[in-house]
């Protein structure tokens, strides 16, 4: 089990292989982010984005699901996240890409009201599988500290 005791500044993990398909992009816009650009390819080919691509939400939830399936390999005492800092969508995800996950930490602290946990802020970086970033977020977690 990690606990906060065990995370430092500068710790970095390099994880995640999440195949994005053309299903998954449409349903999930179909349901959270009905815009035209991510349902319709003759409507996306008019924009931006040139085609299909997915929302920048969908990246952020298949960004999530790596990092939860990180987390569980090794065992975290985490207790979820007050939140999030920044978002940025640096470039478009479409179907076909193979997004992975970089973090480092950037801080780590005890609580001073809650003795027993402490936050992690972390830089996350989203990467497609040419190595371009397209997605950045600023992310902070709640830890246990190790039982006494």
């Amino acid at each position: 089990m990690k606990y906060l005791e065990d995370m430092n500044v500068g710790d970095h993990a390099a994880f995640g292989h999440y195949p994005v398909t053309r299903e998954e992009v449409i349903g999930f816009a179909s349901k959270f982010d009905p815009q035209a650009f991510h349902l319709d390819d003759a409507a996306a080919a008019k924009t931006y984005f040139g085609r299909l691509s997915a929302s920048g939400w969908h990246t952020c939830a298949m960004t999530m699901r790596m990092m939860v399936e990180n987390l569980t390999v090794g065992g975290h005492a985490g207790l979820g996240s007050p939140g999030v800092d920044q978002i940025r969508w640096l470039k478009p995800v479409y179907p076909g890409d193979t997004l992975r996950v970089e973090t480092v930490v950037t801080e780590v602290r005890p609580s001073r009201s809650k003795p027993d946990i402490g936050s992690v802020h972390s830089d996350i970086t989203v990467f497609n599988q040419n190595d371009e970033p397209v997605m950045t977020m600023k992310s902070i977690g709640l830890v246990r500290r190790r039982p006494a």
